[in-house]
């Protein structure tokens, strides 16, 4: 797999040219879902992801941070992809009986 360094230690890019935690195989961009998403510390995500040192997880921030606009928009496309499948697949029997039953 081809990769290309940044000038964040351990960040790296992808062929795709995906920001991925070095040593892993973690997207920048689920790392900071989390901290979105949970509103998880650095401390809380190390503590989640066990696998990332301190230094990988701050990196990843960073880069975060440096690239918001440019990531931000790619999790925004992602909701869009979402939405947009979730709308095209129809209900599954048992979600419509569970919903006729009241239970969800």
């Amino acid at each position: 797999m081809l990769t290309t360094e940044t000038r964040y230690e351990h960040v790296i890019l992808n062929e795709q040219n995906t920001p991925i935690i070095a040593s892993t195989n973690m997207k920048v961009i689920e790392l900071v879902l989390d901290h979105i998403a949970y509103g998880w510390s650095p401390e809380e995500l190390h503590f989640q992801h066990p696998y990332l040192s301190m230094g990988q997880v701050h990196s990843a921030l960073a880069y975060y941070w440096d690239h918001k606009e440019e990531l931000d928009q790619d999790i925004q496309r992602r909701l869009e992809k979402v939405e947009e499948l979730r709308k095209s697949t129809p209900i599954p029997p048992l979600i419509e009986r569970l919903k006729k039953q009241g239970l969800i």
